[in-house]
């Protein structure tokens, strides 16, 4: 299914079985090397199959049963155009890569299905990770279809929504009484002493290949062709990490004539990558989170100095947006395209608001999460509240009159 992994920090090349998570050499995160012998494009558009799996011929594990519940239902989200804003950020084309409208909301899905399959494979389980939120959700929710046993580590902080997930899906829960990077440090410490599968961000670099198969899909979703940029939110970096590996590796297949410029957006309460990209230095200096978008909170960033440098090679940014940036995005992405996103999601529409681009642009925002996972966020980002009013017609004219500032 894969030849093996490259390290890009040392220029390692490793078997399958000299390696699981990180270089042996250099503790670099490794890139998983896919075996392409039989992908065809002609065959992927083609296929039937809406989920990520139609891209199997791209990816290093094992398609899942067809009985095997959201595990095999993920990917397939829409991309929505969203002429309205693209006017009122002037651009030619503005597309939004929804992917609050996967089985637990979220993109993570991508990364534990691929991460869940690789563990089954291995015969694996339990399967331990740390998550703000959406990753432990995704995991919660896709491992069981494979018989493995999830356990998620979170801190407490998490908002109420994503740890309502986690108990309904039955994952064996532990919040932590500190940050994410507490969470992740605690996980891979689990892993190492009990000999668990770890599906850490980063660390596990089958995440990368699930978030890889969202630039697949835009380049087919856009006939086989890549935007302009692409605009997305950044934490601890794997995410934007994915969609860089997954355009070039289009691109080294012909598949697609040339990369998109990629655009990181970071928090301003959590922003090590883009200061060090701003700074132009390759030092990630790490910091203390604080920021209402938890899903993007990473004062030490697992995959920093990757998505450092896809956003170089590929001739983007990064920008830094405030948390009231963020929560004015969230109810700009609502009014004007009627996608509903969490803070962490509105980031990227917030970092592309702050950016100067050419009229004739063609640009992809990615929706990392839907707003239902944090909808006390939500609720700030809107300054109107409803009215309650008598059932009667009167007091309904008199109320629709008074929000249209008529007499």
């Amino acid at each position: 299914m894969f030849l093996g992994y490259a390290c890009r920090s040392c220029g390692a090349e490793l078997r399958p079985d000299q390696a699981t998570y990180r270089c042996p050499g250099c503790a670099g995160n490794l890139d998983v090397r896919p075996d392409f012998g039989k992908a065809s494009r002609e065959a992927i558009s083609q296929s039937r199959d809406p989920s990520l799996w139609r891209y199997a011929s791209l990816l290093p594990v094992p398609v899942p049963d067809d009985d095997s519940g959201p595990l095999r239902a993920v990917g397939g989200t829409p991309l929505v155009a969203a002429p309205r804003l693209a006017r009122r950020v002037g651009l030619g084309r503005l597309w939004l890569k929804d992917e609050g409208r996967m089985p637990t909301a979220s993109l993570k899905d991508r990364a534990s299905a691929v991460v869940v399959q690789r563990a089954r494979a291995l015969g694996k389980s339990p399967i331990i990770t740390a998550s703000t939120g959406n990753a432990g959700v995704a995991l919660a929710a896709m491992a069981p279809c494979a018989g493995i046993e999830p356990v998620i580590v979170v801190p407490e902080s998490a908002p109420p929504a994503k740890l309502a997930q986690l108990a309904v899906f039955g994952a064996r829960v532990v919040l932590v009484r500190g940050s994410y990077d507490d969470a992740f440090a605690l996980s891979e410490a689990a892993a190492r002493e009990l000999g668990w599968y770890c599906r850490n961000t980063a660390q596990n670099p089958f995440t990368t290949e699930g978030k890889k198969t969202v630039s697949f899909e835009v380049a087919e979703q856009l006939g086989w062709r890549a935007p302009d940029r692409v605009f997305v939110s950044v934490g601890d970096g794997n995410i934007l990490v994915g969609v860089h590996k997954g355009f070039r590796e289009l691109v080294e297949l012909g598949f697609i004539d040339r990369m998109p410029k990629l655009v990181g957006v970071q928090a301003q309460g959590s922003s090590p990558i883009a200061r060090a990209f701003l700074a132009g230095s390759d030092r990630i200096e790490p910091c203390t989170t604080d920021t209402l978008a938890d899903s993007i909170a990473a004062g030490n960033p697992a995959d920093g100095a990757r998505a450092l440098a896809a956003v170089r090679e590929t001739g983007g940014a990064f920008v830094i947006v405030s948390d009231e940036e963020i929560l004015a995005a969230i109810a700009t992405l609502g009014q004007g395209s009627q996608v509903f996103a969490e803070p962490a999601a509105a980031a990227a529409f917030a970092g592309l608001e702050k950016c100067e681009l050419g009229p004739g642009e063609e640009v992809v925002v990615l929706i990392t999460g839907s707003g239902l996972k944090d909808v006390r966020a939500a609720m700030r980002a809107v300054r109107s509240r409803p009215r309650s009013i008598d059932p009667t017609l009167e007091a309904l004219r008199a109320a629709l009159a008074q929000k249209e500032g008529t007499p």
